[in-house]
């Protein structure tokens, strides 16, 4: 064998290995599927069973597939801010509703879950389509604020003149039955697989989760994604080259609300109760935190994001003394990590695996960050 065939080979394999080619490769489709899977199937059991870590976190099974859910509600929020840069302080409007439409439907109709999620979901897109026609004739601080006030007048709508219906401050109980007549949400497994998801209902979750980062993926790599993204950067530019703008954002603002109706009637199956506090300006307050602190428009960064959020609520929160001042230290950790890193804590990720490539440009970065400088040297694969 020559020497040059031996270069050769060694160029070849250095190139199935190199940063230009793992860049393209995590940027697929295919492999944000895959990772989203491997999510599911390992995620609870690292944060609530594995050895060693598991100890750390200090986590458990039913704090993981909240978190999956509400993942699923900060996606959807994120779709609308960070893909299409509008700014909704009441989105919480759809969480409760889609809440209040799978219980009721479950009361007095039919119990399935997934016919209970389907008619959360398809309640959360009609509230979405009546809103829009609203919110979209105002634009910055007025689409915030009356996005808010709708919420908070469906919160008391539900509270008092509804108490019939929604029974009020003491909610409404959800039954269940089994998927299709078939699959029990409260079966556990054994074995590998009892370790991995322990029941159905974890499996069940997990299933709509990776649908709906798979479909926001596909969204936002398609035209009509970086149509979104076009309205975010200039609205103005965007309608000057013959689009329609308010189409797009009203469709933007649709698929929002499905998704986060979607997490919404997950909630509802998964506490088995739907209440008046999921329609509370508080929990668009906190979707906001959950996706500004993880990392505005990104992918990962919404459920890093919640993953963080509910680790202080739900673990911090049960330390001794510490446990006290759990939204304290959150809001110190939201501020510095937004301070330093625009792109929040995915920001922070993906320039500390830049170090690997360049330290220096990791220094410079933080650098810039810090002082206000120019930040030329901002972590790549914000967009992920």
């Amino acid at each position: 064998m020559s020497t040059d065939n031996i270069h050769k080979t060694v160029a070849e394999a250095s190139s199935l290995i190199s940063w230009d080619t793992w860049d393209r490769i995590k940027h697929t489709e295919s492999f944000v599927l895959l990772s989203s899977v491997l999510f599911v199937l390992l995620f609870s059991y690292a944060f609530g069973r594995a050895p060693v870590v598991s100890d750390v976190f200090q986590g458990y099974h039913g704090l993981a597939i909240t978190i999956l859910i509400w993942s699923i509600f900060a996606l959807g929020f994120n779709l609308l801010l960070g893909q299409t840069g509008l700014l909704s302080f009441g989105h919480a409007m759809f969480f409760g509703t889609a809440s209040y439409a799978a219980a009721l439907f479950a009361i007095h109709v039919y119990n399935d879950p997934l016919a209970v999620i389907v008619v959360g979901t398809l309640a959360a897109v009609a509230l979405g389509a009546v809103a829009a026609l609203i919110l979209l004739r105002l634009h910055t601080v007025y689409f915030s604020i009356v996005a808010l006030a709708i919420g908070q007048f469906l919160y008391f709508l539900a509270r008092e003149p509804l108490v019939e219906i929604t029974k009020g401050i003491n909610g409404l109980e959800v039954p269940r039955s089994d998927v299709l007549g078939v699959f029990e949400l409260e079966h556990q497994y054994g074995g590998l697989l009892g370790e991995l998801v322990v029941n159905n209902l974890y499996l069940f979750v997990g299933v709509f989760f990776v649908a709906v980062v798979a479909s926001i993926t596909r969204i936002r790599k398609s035209p009509y994604g970086l149509i979104f993204k076009a309205i975010r950067e200039n609205e103005t530019r965007t309608a000057f080259v013959g689009l329609d703008v308010w189409r797009y954002k009203f469709a933007a603002f649709l698929l929002s609300a499905a998704i986060v109706g979607l997490a919404g009637g997950l909630m509802a199956v998964n506490t088995q109760f739907a209440g008046v506090e999921r329609l509370y300006w508080s929990v668009s307050g906190d979707v906001v935190v959950m996706t500004v602190l993880g990392g505005l428009g990104t992918l990962a960064g919404p459920v890093i994001g919640t993953f963080v959020f509910f680790y202080f609520k739900g673990i911090v929160n049960g330390f001794p003394t510490l446990g006290n001042y759990w939204l304290l230290l959150l809001s110190l950790s939201f501020t510095t990590v937004v301070w330093v890193y625009r792109d929040g804590i995915w920001g922070m990720i993906t320039a500390l695996t830049g170090a690997l490539r360049d330290p220096r440009e990791l220094v410079a970065a933080i650098t810039a960050r810090v002082t206000g400088g120019d930040s030329t040297g901002d972590a790549p694969g914000g967009e992920d």
